[in-house]
C-alpha cells in the first residue's frame, strides 16, 4: 500500500509555471505507475499525464502536450508534474495516482482512472487570466 501527498498548487497568472510534487510513502514506489489527473468545477476528472514504472515511458493528454512534463525521482519517492504556459483552463484539482506494478501497454490503459487504486487529496491549481 502506498500514501500519496501532493504540493506545490497555487494561484499564477496565465502564461506562468508551477511545479506540482506528489510524495509517496513506503519501500517500492519504482514498482509503481505514476499519474496526474485533474476536475475542474462541474467536470468529471480527466487525465493529464502518466509515468511507467518500468522504463521511462511517459503519456500525455493532448491539452498539456507540449506544456507539461512529468518525471520521477525513484529515489525521492516522489513524482513531479512541471507545468509551463499554464492557461485559465488548466484551473482544477489536480490528483496524484499510483498502480502497482501497471500492466499497461499504451495511453488508453494509463489514462484510465480505473487503473490506479491509490489516490492523493489533491493541490489546487488556480490560472488567472
Amino acid at each position: 500500500q502506498v500514501q500519496l501527498v501532493e504540493s506545490g498548487g497555487g494561484l499564477v497568472q496565465a502564461g506562468g509555471s508551477l511545479r506540482l510534487s506528489c510524495a509517496a510513502s513506503g519501500r517500492t514506489f519504482s514498482s509503481y505507475a505514476m499519474a496526474w489527473f485533474r476536475q475542474a468545477p462541474g467536470k468529471e476528472r480527466g487525465f493529464v499525464a502518466a509515468h511507467s514504472w518500468r522504463g521511462s515511458s511517459t503519456y500525455y493528454a493532448d491539452s498539456v502536450k507540449g506544456r507539461f512534463t512529468i518525471s520521477r525521482d525513484n529515489a525521492k519517492n516522489t513524482v513531479y508534474l512541471q507545468m509551463n504556459s499554464l492557461k485559465p483552463e488548466d484551473t482544477a484539482v489536480y490528483y496524484c495516482a499510483a498502480s502497482y506494478r501497471a500492466s499497461c501497454f499504451g495511453y488508453v490503459c494509463y489514462a484510465d482512472g480505473d487503473e490506479y487504486a491509490y489516490w492523493g487529496q489533491g493541490t489546487q491549481v488556480t490560472v488567472s487570466s
